[in-house]
């Protein structure tokens, strides 16, 4: 088991998580994170640390597997974050907001700690 992180954490990008990560296995989009299941050592401690529960065992991902997918195929292509950042001004809006993948997501790197 891994952890992924869904869509929730679109247009919110908290980085909560990524502070506590003990193998800093998060990585950074444009407007979300996701973590790199091959370095995720499954300690679990970023999942309660996520304010918009966006981070999960990837036991509950899609039947499909589209998270996973998403989260691998992401790890790669984006900057390594490890240090906490102010979310966006507007997150606490987009927070609770469902199925927000096909209308937010951005293929775009974030600037990872620099």
């Amino acid at each position: 088991m891994t952890y992924i992180v869904l869509d929730g954490c679109i247009k919110c990008k908290y980085t909560d998580c990524v502070e506590v990560c003990p193998v800093d296995c998060f990585y950074e989009g444009e407007n979300m994170l996701v973590i790199d299941p091959e370095e995720c050592i499954d300690c679990g401690v970023c999942e309660p640390e996520c304010p918009a529960e966006a981070i999960v065992p990837d036991t509950e991902d899609t039947p499909d597997g589209k998270w996973l997918k998403i989260n691998t195929d992401f790890a790669k292509q984006w900057p390594n974050i490890t240090l906490r950042k102010d979310p966006p001004g507007d997150a606490d809006k987009f927070a609770q907001e469902k199925d927000k993948f096909e209308k937010y997501f951005s293929e775009k790197p974030g600037t990872g700690d620099e």
